[in-house]
């Protein structure tokens, strides 16, 4: 699998994600909307945006690694957030549970904030894509 990271010098710098990532080869894996929920369905770091973030990659960790694939395999993530303003407080903890899951590799990102989630509690959600070899 080949992966080609596309930044074109027209668009401003990314930081913290790229704009597109060009993938020849692999297989898809589509990662569904995965929540801060334990293995026995709890809620987990109720109020802490950055302790939900961590419970959500060790989710996707967990989905991506039972597909026979790593973090670095994710190409694609949309993030949704209850209150924009919280996640752009806490962007440095964010970044370092970030960094802790996918070290140097950033996936094309996208972030919305929503009014609510099927689930009370619930800061944050994440789906994406992935291409595995």
């Amino acid at each position: 699998m080949e992966t080609k990271i596309i930044n074109p010098s027209v668009l401003p710098a990314p930081k913290g994600f790229n704009h597109g990532l060009l993938v020849t080869g692999g297989r898809l894996l589509f990662l569904a909307g995965q929540d801060a929920s334990d293995s026995e369905g709890n809620i987990v770091a109720p109020g802490d945006v950055a302790g939900q973030f961590e419970q959500v990659l060790k989710n996707f960790k967990a989905v991506v690694e039972e597909a026979g694939g790593t973090m670095q395999n994710i190409m694609k993530l949309n993030v949704f957030v209850r209150s924009r303003d919280d996640y752009l407080a806490n962007l440095k903890p964010l970044g370092k549970v970030f960094r802790t899951y996918f070290g140097d590799h950033y996936p094309a990102m996208a972030l919305f904030e929503v009014s609510a989630f099927f689930r009370d509690g619930n800061l944050i959600e994440l789906e994406g894509m992935a291409v595995i070899e």
